[in-house]
């Protein structure tokens, strides 16, 4: 049986209408071939995958704050973090080797908050550590917990040394991060490490693994600004030239 070309042209209508309703009905979406999987994006997937890590670490690098939180193996040691950062400084918390304490660091200022469970761990002075509990301690620049610990509050640093990827860096597809279309890049096929880079307006660096399995850390409150000013004095115990042993 022949087909006419009105009946043709109504058929054409009527599949034109079917994908119509399933694509606003959030259904099927390959009704028509050739669609580019990058509309609606900021285009950085299209990019080669070197030029995708170069560009995220850019932009991260200017970016006016940053809110990381995860965990990091460093000295024989796992740290979890939860940090807001920016150029000025940054405030959070680090946990390790089951205690917690609080970090804050304002220009060459830092300043270290713990419970007396942390001054005294390994023997350290009850009466010192009873002291010290609850305030902001300032931490001398000469101490060697200054030189561990200010870099988990230096945005520069702290990104600069996290955003590597090692090898061969490549494009592992598209993903999604806390509801974020994301394109995926990774070092040696993921063994030196897969960052995931938003699709959706600034390409930020979301996600990370860490080469090695050396930890997950996820990125999050880009540009959004927050309060960093030292503590008041009655909050603050400044201790000397160097913090007691713990």
């Amino acid at each position: 049986m022949s087909v006419t070309p009105r009946r043709r042209i109504r058929r054409v209508a009527l599949m034109g209408a079917v994908c119509a309703l399933v694509v606003t009905g959030g259904g099927l979406t390959g009704c028509s071939s050739g669609e580019d999987p990058d509309a609606g994006t900021n285009g950085v997937g299209k990019l080669p995958a070197d030029k995708i890590h170069a560009k995220t670490r850019t932009v991260a690098g200017t970016a006016r704050a940053v809110h990381l939180h995860g965990s990091v193996e460093a000295g024989g040691s796992t740290y979890r973090l939860d940090m807001r950062l920016k150029p000025e400084g940054g405030t959070g918390s680090v946990a390790a080797e089951g205690t917690t304490f609080g970090l804050l660091r304002v220009g060459e200022q830092l300043f270290l908050k713990a419970d007396a469970g942390f001054w005294s761990h390994d023997g350290g002075d009850a009466k010192a550590a009873e002291k010290l509990a609850g305030k902001y301690v300032k931490v001398p620049e000469s101490d060697p917990v200054f030189k561990k610990f200010s870099g988990f509050t230096d945005k520069d640093v702290l990104l600069g040394g996290l955003l590597t990827l090692h090898g061969t860096v490549e494009t592992d597809g598209r993903h999604e991060q806390a509801g974020v279309r994301t394109v995926r890049i990774t070092g040696d096929e993921g063994a030196g490490g897969t960052l995931d880079v938003s699709l959706e307006g600034t390409p930020y660096p979301l996600r990370l693994v860490r080469a090695g399995s050396a930890g997950t850390l996820s990125f999050s409150d880009w540009n959004r600004d927050f309060a960093l000013e030292e503590p008041g004095k009655d909050e603050t115990l400044d201790y000397g030239g160097q913090l007691p042993t713990s």
